[in-house]
C-alpha cells in the first residue's frame, strides 16, 4: 500500500518534492530545487514561455499551453520560479476588458471560452499570482454561473458558436473548470461555487441518463488518467475536493471510494494515457504511477488524514 512517506524517495522530482512538502520535511527545498532542474520540467516551461502558443485546434489537446499552465500549478512551480513571471505578463498583457486571457483561434480571432479561460486563471492564482485583472476575471466568471453551473460561455469574438448541447444546458466540461478556480478564490464567490458543485454532484448521480453537451460519466470517464486536463473521474474528484460544498457531500466520498478501490498492491495504474506525457510515470500503462498515488492521496486528504502523513492543504 503506498503511502507519502515512501514517495518522498521518489525518482519523480515532482512526487518527491511534493511529497517532502505535504510532510514538512526539511529536505523539501532541496528536492523542489531538483524538481526545477528536470528537464522535463523544463521542456513544459519552454512551451509556456511560447504563451500563448499556436492557435487552439482542440481545448481536449493535453499539449495546448493553458493545461501545460495548469500541470506546472499542481507540481508546486510558483510565482519567481525561473520564466514563470514572463509568462503571467503575458497572460495578463494579453486580456481583454473583461479580464479574460486571450488564445489564438482557427479563425485567426483572439478569443477566450468557458474551456479555457478558467484554467489559465487558476493556475495564475494557484501560483500565487495576485493581480486586480485576475480577481477581475474570476468575477467576470463568476458572475456567468447559474442554477445549474455554467453554460458553453464564449467570447463576443467567437459569434454564436457554442459546443454541441442545448443552450440551457450546463456544459460539465466548463462548470468542473469554473468550480476548480473558484475553490482557489472564494471569497465572495461561495453561491457560484456551490452551484457548480451541485451540478457535478448532481450529473454524477444521474450519470446513466444525463449526459449534456455529449459529456458522459460512463466506463472512459472512470478509468484513471493524468495529468487532469479534461473531463474524467480524477480531473472532477479533484476539483470537487478542493471545497466543502464538493468533498463534504456523500456522492463525493462514492466517487473517491471508487478511485481507491483500484489500487493494487503496489499502487495506482493509469488505465488511459495522454502520447506526449509518456515522459512522466502517468503517461504508461505498465506501471504503477507515483504521481498518480500522490494525486489521490491528496485527494483522500482533504476529507482525512493520507496514510503516513498529517492532514494536507
Amino acid at each position: 500500500m503506498v503511502c507519502l512517506s515512501s514517495l518522498v524517495g521518489s525518482k519523480e522530482s515532482h512526487v518527491a518534492y511534493n511529497a517532502a512538502a505535504a510532510l514538512g520535511l526539511g529536505v523539501a527545498g532541496a528536492l523542489r530545487e531538483r524538481m526545477l532542474k528536470d528537464p522535463r520540467i523544463l521542456r513544459r516551461l519552454e512551451v509556456v514561455g511560447r504563451w500563448p502558443g499556436p492557435a487552439v485546434a482542440s481545448r481536449k489537446s493535453s499539449t495546448q499551453p493553458f493545461h501545460i499552465l495548469s500541470f506546472l500549478a499542481d507540481i508546486g512551480i510558483r510565482r519567481g520560479d525561473p520564466g514563470i513571471e514572463d509568462v503571467a505578463a503575458i497572460v495578463l498583457d494579453t486580456m481583454d476588458e473583461r479580464s479574460m486571457p486571450l488564445l489564438p483561434s482557427r479563425e485567426g480571432v483572439m478569443g477566450w471560452a468557458f474551456c479555457d479561460a478558467p484554467t489559465t486563471l487558476y493556475a495564475l492564482a494557484r501560483m500565487g499570482f495576485e493581480d486586480p485583472r485576475i480577481a477581475a476575471g474570476i468575477d467576470f466568471i463568476a458572475s456567468k454561473v447559474g442554477a445549474q453551473g455554467c453554460g458553453c460561455t464564449v467570447s463576443p469574438s467567437f459569434g454564436s458558436w457554442r459546443g454541441p448541447g442545448r443552450a440551457g444546458d450546463p456544459c460539465p466540461y466548463a462548470t468542473m473548470a469554473v468550480l476548480r478556480l473558484l475553490s482557489v478564490a472564494p471569497e465572495g464567490r461561495e453561491a457560484p461555487l456551490r452551484s457548480c458543485a451541485a451540478t457535478l454532484l448532481g450529473l454524477w448521480e444521474q450519470s446513466r441518463h444525463l449526459h449534456p453537451y455529449i459529456f458522459y460519466m460512463g466506463d472512459d470517464f472512470r478509468k484513471l488518467k493524468l495529468p487532469n486536463f479534461w473531463y474524467d473521474i480524477l480531473a472532477v474528484a479533484d476539483a470537487l475536493s478542493l471545497s466543502p460544498a464538493g468533498r463534504d457531500d456523500p456522492r463525493f466520498k462514492e466517487i473517491l471510494s471508487l478511485i481507491l478501490a483500484k489500487e493494487g498492491g503496489d499502487g495506482f495504474y493509469p488505465e488511459t494515457t495522454y502520447l506526449p506525457w509518456k515522459d512522466f510515470d502517468f503517461g504508461q500503462k505498465k506501471l504503477p504511477s507515483e504521481w498518480m498515488a500522490f494525486f489521490i492521496l491528496r485527494l483522500a486528504s482533504r476529507t482525512s488524514p493520507p496514510r503516513g502523513s498529517p492532514r494536507s492543504a
